[in-house]
């Protein structure tokens, strides 16, 4: 018998600003390095992106931008789903057993309207309250 798997939320970058919308480039979301890792987010990963602003919701891959640039940046068809200052959320997920599940912690990076990092946090499936990491 195939072993259940679940999808579980892992990492979010939380309401960060769009800085750039490149239309005529290859699809993806171009997003500074720094705050790739510090959500724990992989170049090239798959990931979902919510507008804040209007509602959009769609998925693309990671690029990595220059490591303290705070470029957040829509590239290719994602560009027509935000503007520049637009808010958004970054989602990573992972899919695991139950088991794993319930010993998953999750990465939210919370930022300025700058871009800049303020709060990291862990969220614990046993502890639901979030805790700084």
């Amino acid at each position: 018998m195939p072993l259940m798997q679940v999808t579980m939320f892992r990492a979010k970058l939380h309401r960060v600003r769009v800085t750039q919308a490149e239309l005529y480039y290859e699809g993806s979301i171009t997003i500074d390095e720094e705050l790739l890792s510090a959500a724990g987010i992989l170049p090239y990963e798959k990931v979902q992106v919510v507008n804040v602003n209007n509602g959009a919701r769609f998925e693309t891959y990671t690029i990595p931008a220059e490591a303290g640039s705070r470029t957040i940046c829509l590239n290719g068809p994602a560009a027509r789903h935000a503007a520049v200052g637009d808010e958004v959320i970054v989602i990573a997920y992972a899919r695991m057993t139950p088991q794993e599940a319930k010993q998953h912690v999750a990465r939210v990076v919370l930022v300025d309207e700058k871009n800049d990092p303020r709060e990291i946090r862990d969220l614990r499936v046993d502890n639901p309250e979030y805790a700084p990491a």
